[in-house]
């Protein structure tokens, strides 16, 4: 088995927009009992993963925030732990530490984690400079600082490796034939209302999502085992026609119109694989041939 016997009760420190916790007992169905390596590239609040606690996996994003985040969370929690117990909650402190930029890796880790635990809604959006612009939160005693959770955490992604990369290059440069990859994206746009997706200061374009598609059926054909979570519209569903496709229902209360908060439909998309022994070895056979030939003659 690839999943490990460590603490059972890690979970998501981070708040997080489109966040799958929800969604786990479903998605559990879905994925493999036998893979080599868990590849997340849009690894968001991590859900899944800490739900999984593969023994090793690649979890990447292009946010360099959260990456730097999730690498002092493994690395020195305890130094996280410490400086986010002293963050008082008031919207004076909000702004001022909204307002820095920390140039000390811990202390980012920490402004990220107090900002994500005391914004409006838990968002986390930037402008087009990659400034972080959420306006306060208004809540009855929020916890800041959640050790044990965070303690677990560190625990859950001591073996993870953590990459600060785009999709493409994730998915191009280190998957291999016979791992999990979970694909949850910025979602495909179904109201003029959600446009909650600008987690860096780059947009996920509608190209980006066919893009996307492609590389999950070209993974999948190599002997990847891919699950994909997206919107549940015309657009996606055709896309990725021919996958299976699950119709599944989520509570999602982030959204400019109230009136459009609530229970949504969104598709989980199941791309085919190779399922036998036989098929993976023979793929990552070549896949190791072909990355040989490539480092041989200077290619990436």
């Amino acid at each position: 088995m690839v999943i490990s016997h460590t603490i059972r009760n890690a979970s998501p420190f981070l708040k997080w927009a489109g966040g799958k916790t929800q969604l786990l007992p479903t998605l559990l169905n879905y994925v493999p009992t036998h893979f080599h390596t868990y590849i997340e590239p849009f690894l968001g609040g991590g859900a899944l993963f800490f739900e999984l606690q593969p023994v090793k996996a690649i979890l990447a994003d292009s946010n360099p925030e959260l990456i730097n985040c999730y690498t002092m969370v493994r690395d020195r929690v305890e130094d996280v732990i410490k400086v986010l117990s002293d963050y008082p909650y008031s919207e004076e402190f909000y702004y001022a530490i909204r307002a820095e930029r920390p140039r000390d890796p811990v202390m980012r880790a920490a402004r990220m984690i107090y900002l994500n635990r005391t914004c409006y809604n838990g968002l986390y959006r930037v402008n087009k400079q990659g400034q972080f612009n959420v306006p306060f939160g208004r809540y009855t005693n929020p916890v800041i600082c959640d050790p044990e959770r965070l303690r677990a955490g560190s625990y859950a992604l001591r073996n993870a490796e953590l990459r600060c990369v785009d999709y493409q290059e994730m998915l191009c440069k280190y998957v291999k034939p016979g791992d999990f990859v979970y694909l949850d994206p910025p979602y495909h746009l179904v109201s003029k209302y959600s446009d909650f997706k600008r987690y860096t200061a780059e947009f996920f374009y509608i190209d980006d999502q066919r893009i996307l598609a492609k590389m999950a059926r070209e993974l999948a054909a190599q002997g990847c085992y891919v699950l994909v979570s997206n919107s549940y519209c015309d657009f996606i569903l055709d896309i990725y026609e021919g996958c299976e496709i699950v119709e599944v229902a989520a509570k999602r209360n982030i959204n400019k119109d109230p009136e459009k908060r609530g229970e949504v439909k969104e598709a989980l998309i199941v791309c085919k694989h190779y399922s036998t022994h036989h098929q993976i070895t023979h793929q990552l056979a070549l896949w190791e041939a072909s990355r040989e030939s490539s480092l041989q003659f200077g290619k990436p």
